[in-house]
């Protein structure tokens, strides 16, 4: 009769982390299916293709004596204003400034570690120029 009581002690506690684990297994993937959490994903992703953020890296901002280089570098064949300027992520080792031309286009400016223009994209197309 010593036997039950000790086998109930070690199954109750094995039982309750089984039930812990099916309901917290079953919440989450009852949410990840709903249609609002599909809608939500949807959104987020087009409010990112919108910005034109379509790539997962994050690309840091370009700061100090290389930003003014970079950007004096791109507004000396791309006149215009400099919208932003920043590391790119899509091609390491490379400078990349957006500047707002005169007739309201943006085109984004690829320079390399010396400050020479390499590439071009206009806003808006996946097409490249070379800037050479």
């Amino acid at each position: 009769m010593r036997a039950l009581p000790r086998r109930a002690l070690l199954a109750a506690p094995a039982a309750v982390l089984m039930f812990a684990l099916v309901a917290c297994g079953g919440a989450s993937d009852s949410d990840s299916g709903s249609p609002k959490a599909a809608d939500t994903r949807q959104s987020a992703q087009s409010a990112g293709a919108a910005a034109g953020d379509t790539d997962d890296e994050t690309e840091p901002p370009l700061t100090g004596d290389i930003k003014q280089k970079a950007e004096a570098a791109a507004l000396a064949e791309y006149p215009g204003t400099v919208v932003k300027s920043e590391e790119d992520a899509e091609k390491p080792g490379m400078y990349a400034v957006e500047v707002k031309q005169q007739d309201g286009t943006s085109i984004e400016v690829y320079l390399d570690k010396s400050f020479k223009v390499t590439d071009t994209k206009k806003e808006g197309t996946e097409e490249t120029d070379d800037a050479s």
